[in-house]
């Protein structure tokens, strides 16, 4: 078992981890999710005893790393795929580590046939692809058959036979009593390999739960309810009389209801009352994803300012994974989102240029969001040039030779 009491870690006035506590038991897999930025790394590496705590400590087994006899046939961990020398060969890699830690050669054949390798064995890992990389670092880390295993985004690069394999690899390993700890930013492979997760946003603890009571702790199901297209009336008399009995409706997009606030057999009984047929009433349960987006929308540290492409008509699906529609500060990752949400004529992220909800969607109106295309501005005509005074010229201005010292922000990095 992993376990972390009061973590913390600084670098000068940044702190990258803070008072961070937390349990990684044996026999499941445990997500360790968070934006960039968070402290994920920082974490699995002063676990691995490759940082120093500030503050606090962290044990495995009830030991800190740097005193467990025989490490590498404890733990396994893969942080770094890159971590190989390029000139030698898969299996000598392999045979090196195993060489250090009394390990056998024949486990590293085992391993190599384990993770698909045996093929590409003796060539040089520089010739690798990101993929063959990955799976060179999941035999490092397996190397040792050890108790407990850290891996920060495994599946990296890998296609999907790889990312199959991995997911079951993962599960394998937890069923046989072992410690499985998974860093990774897919959501969707996190919903269907983890059981529990342990969230952080700005190095401290958002949650630490199961996947099915972290969904439900940060999302809202609704119901999708959908009258027939022939009779565009009975959606309007319908919304008026679930919202009569306290829900809360929504349009959809493409016509149907988004209903909140009444279960499912509630809002059956009461189209039957008022004499509404309906063409689709199905429940509708918010995914790993949404829940994550919901919970860590405020941690997150670097947004992208290039404005989404979404077709004329649609609302982006993060806002309609929230059934309130927008968030009153935008959905996490969202552009366009304002202080105080999306409104009309709001400006976009350019700065000069309307947003896409910038005087709502006029039907008819040419252009992606139903706005026309601003036209070009016509360019002043230039000016004459003046002649220049007669007289000797004026003498040349040489710049100051360069310091050779001085090196560009790209190369000092």
């Amino acid at each position: 078992m992993i376990e972390a009491v009061g973590l913390t870690k600084r670098y000068g006035a940044k702190t990258a981890v803070h008072n961070l506590s937390f349990q990684v038991r044996p026999g499941t897999v445990t997500g360790f999710l968070g934006p960039n930025g968070s402290g994920k790394s920082t974490t699995m590496r002063m676990i691995l005893g490759l940082d120093t705590p500030t503050a606090g400590h962290v044990t495995i087994g009830g030991h800190p790393f740097r005193k467990l006899p025989n490490a590498p046939r404890q733990v396994g961990a893969l942080l770094d795929a890159k971590a190989v020398h390029g000139g030698r060969s898969a299996r000598q890699h392999l045979l090196s580590l195993a060489q250090l830690s009394g390990i056998p050669a024949r486990r590293v054949d085992e391993v190599l046939g384990l993770v698909g390798l045996q093929d590409v064995a003796r060539k040089r890992s520089k010739g690798f692809s990101l993929g063959m990389g990955q799976r060179l670092g999941i035999a490092a880390a397996l190397l040792g058959d050890p108790q407990v295993l850290l891996f920060d985004e495994p599946v990296n690069g890998l296609d999907p036979e790889g990312i199959l394999w991995v997911r079951n690899l993962m599960k394998q390993l937890a069923s046989e009593g072992r410690t499985v700890f998974v860093s990774s930013h897919l959501m969707s492979e996190m919903a269907l390999t983890a059981e529990h997760l342990i969230v952080i946003g700005r190095g401290q603890l958002l949650a630490d739960m199961n996947v099915k009571d972290f969904i439900a702790a940060n999302s809202a199901g609704f119901a999708r309810v959908r009258t027939p297209d022939t009779e565009p009336g009975l959606a309007e008399k319908l919304a008026s009389v679930l919202s009569g009995a306290g829900g809360q409706v929504q349009p959809e997009p493409d016509g149907a209801l988004r209903v909140t606030g009444l279960p499912l057999p509630r809002i059956s009984d009461l189209a039957h009352e008022a004499d509404v047929r309906l063409w689709e009433l199905s429940p509708h349960q918010a995914s790993l994803e949404e829940a994550y987006m919901q919970l860590t929308q405020s941690a997150v540290d670097y947004r992208s300012a290039v404005p989404l492409q979404v077709p004329h008509g649609q609302v982006p699906p993060q806002a309609v994974a929230q059934p309130g529609g927008l968030p009153p500060q935008g959905y996490a990752g969202d552009p366009y989102a304002a202080p105080g949400g999306p409104q009309a004529g709001a400006p976009g992220p350019y700065a000069g240029q309307p947003g896409p909800f910038a005087g709502g969607h006029p039907q008819g109106a040419p252009g992606p969001y139903g706005a026309p295309p601003a036209p070009p501005q016509a360019q002043a005509p230039h000016p004459p040039q003046q002649q220049a005074p007669a007289g000797p010229p004026p003498a040349p201005q040489h710049a100051a030779p360069a310091d050779p010292t001085e090196q560009h922000s790209e190369d000092a990095r």
